[in-house]
């Protein structure tokens, strides 16, 4: 190897391991939280094997338990926040070496947004500490506090902490300054959820349903912008069940007169309030490179004939393309 070249090489690793270093350090950032009010002595922490949130709602816990002079009989998951405290039992795995595996899988819930008959542990907005309680055959108790667990850093094709796909909350497992685990519960904003595009020959219905909304829902309207141009934007005619919503784009409109290509992006409104239509209750990190969609040939009542492609943008929300194909005047030659 030329010496140039071993150069450039051994800059490239320095800075790969610096872009790793500083990841880790924002992904340690963003997931730490301040401590939450002191107790009266400082607990012992068990160290978890493994912590996350899998689905957007799904708590899996595992921690190795130290042997207990007369074994451990039970053990249970405290999960407290400003003087609320959910209880959850552990399951006990005894181990090899005499230490016990503590481990646990729950569904969680929140405590507004999910309906009542939705099962699991239910929680408030916040930050929730999470202890463990074990309890020997003489009945003497010991408490614990569950360390923080570091997450894999990385740009993998998803996300480690998706929100919940049916309400938008996200579960978030965090760590305190004084390096507690904890999980912050976080409702969704008001947003509106693109959930399918049905591309047909001579139509695209747009289908979604609105989070976070109060009623009523049908006080919002769709319409499509323009990008670049001023303009007012096209009205749309949406069809509303509860918080769904359906409509069909307007396509004789985005691509009339002109033969270049028109940029369009999708939105609700209500008033002053308008919402972006977007993709963003998925563990995709860029929804525009998995989510692809084809282009399609419309054909319109008046027989000319558009290219059109639905798409999300990068950030995930909806746009439309439109380019004449055929128009009404050339189909009639």
């Amino acid at each position: 190897m030329g010496e140039p070249l071993l150069t450039h090489a051994v800059k490239a690793a320095k800075w790969a391991r610096g872009a790793t270093g500083r990841a880790r350090l924002r992904a340690e950032r963003l997931n730490t939280v301040p401590a939450l009010g002191t107790r009266g002595r400082p607990l012992a922490q068990l160290r978890p094997v493994h912590l996350s949130v899998l689905g957007g709602r799904t708590l899996n816990l595992a921690l190795l338990c130290p042997s207990l002079a007369d074994g451990a009989a039970e053990a249970e998951l405290l999960v407290e926040s400003h003087g609320r405290t959910e209880r959850l039992p552990l399951e006990l795995e005894p181990q090899a070496d005499g230490r016990v595996l503590l481990t646990l899988t729950t569904s969680l819930c929140h405590a507004r947004l999910d309906a009542p008959h939705v099962k699991g542990l239910r929680l408030r907005d916040g930050i929730w500490r999470l202890t463990v309680v074990t309890t020997d055959r003489a009945g003497r108790q010991r408490r614990a506090a569950v360390a923080s667990f570091s997450a894999p850093v990385g740009d993998g094709p998803t996300l480690h902490t998706p929100p919940d796909p049916v309400t938008g909350v996200r579960y978030r497992v965090a760590r305190t300054v004084d390096g507690h685990a904890v999980i912050k519960v976080t409702a969704p904003q008001r947003q509106a959820e693109l959930t399918a595009l049905d591309l047909k020959w001579d139509r695209i219905t747009v289908r979604g349903r609105l989070l976070a909304a109060q009623p009523p829902h049908d006080a919002y309207a769709a319409e499509a912008v323009r990008r670049t141009v001023g303009g007012a934007p096209l009205h749309i005619r949406t069809h509303w069940q509860g918080p769904e919503f359906t409509f069909d784009l307007p396509l004789a409109e985005m691509g009339c007169s002109g033969h270049g290509q028109r940029m369009w992006d999708v939105r609700l409104r209500s008033g002053g309030t308008r919402i972006r239509i977007a993709r963003r209750l998925t563990d995709v990190r860029h929804p525009k490179r998995v989510f692809r969609t084809p282009f399609r040939a419309v054909a319109l009542e008046d027989g000319s004939v558009l290219r059109v492609h639905a798409h999300l943008s990068a950030a995930g929300t909806l746009a439309v393309s439109c380019a004449p194909f055929v128009t009404a005047k050339d189909s009639t030659r």
